[in-house]
């Protein structure tokens, strides 16, 4: 007897996207499981960053249908979907104060109400990323760009989302930053329950990363994006 296939954690059907009447990707599906690792691929311009944006629930949908868990995003409270599908970007936003503040305030929202700020658990995170104990009482206004994305990557570590979408959230680190970054990653994706969608314009990063690919570089055309599984 055949085993089923496992229930997709994340799982799109039908995500259409027009800009200026051009259209970006139509039709488009895609299934994310856990412990999968996605990269999405396409040259500039092809809605990469939009696609991650719907997913999360950041732009209404023209088309289609994201379900979590089985279940559709619009039968979700916005907030509790986006505090288990996380999107980082590019550049974050971040607020005032130092960098424990910044990852302390999300635990005083409603919606991580059943979370707790554990500091240790940040201060491993830290070294795990290589940074020293004392980055915790920066201030945020002095960071460089690699040093917010590196707040904004603890802060969701350790808020805990089972699908983190990565949006060049590691394109301002050093080498070496840029891959402890992925070495904890691949440590958090091993936990049952979690999945990620990754970004990136570095193929050798994507390489390092992917279990398998999504592309959409068919961006003019009406055309479905196919998911490419890598060999295992």
């Amino acid at each position: 007897m055949t085993a089923e296939a496992p229930v997709p954690l994340l799982r799109a059907e039908g995500l259409s996207r027009h800009v200026e009447g051009r259209p970006l990707w139509q039709r488009l599906r895609l299934e994310l499981r856990e412990s999968e690792r996605l990269a999405v691929v396409g040259p500039s311009g092809s809605g990469k960053t939009l696609l991650l944006r719907a997913l999360a629930g950041l732009d209404v949908l023209e088309h289609g249908v994201v379900y979590l868990d089985e279940r559709p995003q619009t039968r979700w409270a916005m907030p509790d979907f986006r505090s288990r599908v996380m999107y980082l970007p590019q550049r974050p936003a971040l607020g005032t104060g130092t960098v424990l503040d910044e990852l302390r305030q999300p635990f005083s929202l409603k919606v991580h109400a059943g979370k707790q700020f554990n500091k240790a658990r940040a201060a491993e995170l830290l070294v795990a990323l290589g940074r020293p104990a004392s980055f915790l009482t920066l201030n945020l206004s002095t960071l460089s760009g690699g040093e917010q994305q590196t707040v904004a990557l603890i802060r969701a570590l350790l808020l805990d989302p089972a699908v983190l979408l990565l949006d060049e959230a590691t394109a301002s680190l050093d080498p070496e930053a840029a891959r402890l970054a992925e070495a904890e990653l691949l440590r958090w994706n091993e936990v049952p329950g979690r999945a990620l969608i990754w970004v990136s314009h570095d193929p050798a990063q994507r390489e390092r990363i992917a279990t398998h690919h999504l592309d959409i570089q068919r961006v003019s055309v009406p055309a479905q994006a196919t998911t490419e599984r890598l060999p295992a």
